[in-house]
């Protein structure tokens, strides 16, 4: 299945490059979420006539993320959770709770954007997660998981 791409797709392409992709994720991910049209003569003369619309949001929507990431430079979130004496936690923190945590200090972060490579955090201390916030911008916080005081 061939795609137009509306906004730049991290791994795939960048606005208005035509991309073959499998028909599952055309279908189920790039066009219900409009991040691209399927190539065929209407699409790409609508995309031809939008163009400046679709560069003007795509650049609004990489300062948007920049100013995000200046937010974020240098923010500490704290979380408690129950964790038994050696530090090990009972559950996990993952990034529902960061996102959660960040929004409570007032950062518009949706837990989408929370990865976490090496998975749930389950251990008491400090640690760093990454936000991606754009295709091309990302940022790190620093996590600080406390034991809950009984």
């Amino acid at each position: 299945m061939e795609i137009i791409l509306l906004q730049k797709v991290r791994n795939l392409g960048n606005l208005g490059d035509k991309v073959k992709v499998r028909p599952g994720y055309g279908r189920n991910f790039l066009i219900p979420q409009g991040k691209g049209v399927r190539v065929n003569a209407a699409n790409l003369a609508e995309f031809e006539a939008r163009r400046a619309e679709y560069e003007a949001s795509a650049k609004n929507m990489l300062s948007e993320a920049l100013e995000r990431q200046a937010k974020l430079a240098e923010v500490a979130v704290t979380i408690e959770a129950h964790a038994g004496p050696e530090g090990k936690l009972f559950g996990s923190v993952g990034p529902r709770d960061i996102a959660l945590a960040l929004q409570a200090q007032g950062h518009k972060i949706h837990k989408g954007e929370v990865v976490m490579g090496e998975g749930p955090i389950r251990n008491v201390g400090e640690h760093d997660v990454a936000i991606h916030l754009h295709a091309d911008v990302q940022a790190s916080v620093k996590v600080v998981v406390v034991a809950e005081k009984k």
